[in-house]
């Protein structure tokens, strides 16, 4: 009988051990709002799932740590790795050695540049950024409208440009002023701001100082558009007399949306992406299928309907 015991215990250790995964994640940055958000939209849903574990890095933005963090969760034999890419242009060697090791990989907010050519153990969650910027833009061509004007002036701040988000979203702005009801917009300043808030006030105050003269301010990230806020307020420009419009709904922008000073943002669901990553992995180490693409949609977020999103992000 006591046998017959031993037995037992020791088959459910070993099936316990069994299941219990380990994912090693590398996150481009932690010290980012919106990157904050998904690191712990990541751990949130992690803890609750039995036996699961993450190994959490920070790359600082440095392409070459990151590249060192796959190879060391490689070498350490994790269940799956989740990767927030510093540089969406240097997936290709990430996914190579990933692939090479037999490991799953998820790539994660950030569109890694071989997305049509992913192994068959790789997926990417994010959201579409075709809809970002043009629900951006359209909003802001909107309220330009609503304010009478027939010629507006605006300025773009970019994010990252080794980023792909940045792209499309600056891409975004273009198309919907290419369409007949927003061809009155024209930009006139159009720069990289690197996704920071502190870039994006320099950028403003810049501009301010050349003389430049503008309608609106279209950022690619909160951060940014929060960064115009602060210079042109310090430049005593009237909040009322400019369109401010930023991505991501950070906590920080809807509070300077409540403050009437932010107009436009749109909702990423930064911890939507992270359970979406944290699943795709598990689902890839199980040997379950997973759509290579996984899109959480974008959504418009305007004093309107704010209160919706307060405690989204």
């Amino acid at each position: 009988m006591k046998k017959t015991l031993i037995i037992a215990g020791f088959a459910a250790l070993v099936s316990s051990t069994a299941m219990a995964e380990n994912i090693g994640v590398s996150m481009a940055l932690f010290d980012d709002n919106f990157l904050t958000v998904l690191r712990n939209g990541m751990s949130d849903y992690a803890a609750t799932q039995d036996g699961v574990t993450l190994q959490i890095e920070d790359a600082q933005n440095d392409v070459g740590k990151q590249l060192n963090q796959i190879q060391n969760f490689i070498a350490s034999g994790v269940d799956a790795i989740i990767v927030n890419p510093v540089d969406t242009d240097a997936t290709v060697a990430m996914s190579a050695a990933a692939d090479a090791a037999g490991i799953p990989l998820v790539y994660v907010n950030r569109q890694p540049v071989n997305v049509d050519e992913l192994p068959a153990k790789q997926a990417f969650v994010a959201s579409n950024e075709v809809d970002s910027g043009t629900l951006e833009t359209q909003e802001v061509c909107r309220l330009l409208t609503e304010a009478g004007k027939t010629e507006a002036k605006i300025v773009v701040m970019m994010g990252e440009l080794s980023n792909q988000a940045a792209r499309v979203r600056t891409q975004d702005i273009k198309d919907v002023i290419a369409t007949p009801e927003c061809s009155f917009m024209t930009i006139v300043e159009e720069q990289t701001g690197n996704w920071s808030r502190t870039q994006g006030a320099d950028l403003i105050s810049n501009w301010l100082s050349a003389g430049v003269e503008f309608d609106a301010v279209v950022a690619n990230n909160d951060e940014m558009a929060i960064g115009a806020i602060q210079a042109l307020k310090a430049a005593g420009r009237s909040m009322d007399s400019v369109v401010v419009a930023g991505i991501d709904a950070t906590q920080d922008a809807l509070a300077a949306m409540a403050a009437g000073d932010l107009d436009v943002t749109v909702f990423q669901n930064a911890a939507g992406q992270g359970q979406g990553s944290v699943d795709a992995a598990l689902k890839l180490a199980r040997g379950e299928s997973v759509e290579t693409k996984v899109f959480i949609p974008f959504e418009l977020v305007t004093p309107e309907n704010l209160s919706k999103y307060k405690s989204a992000n």
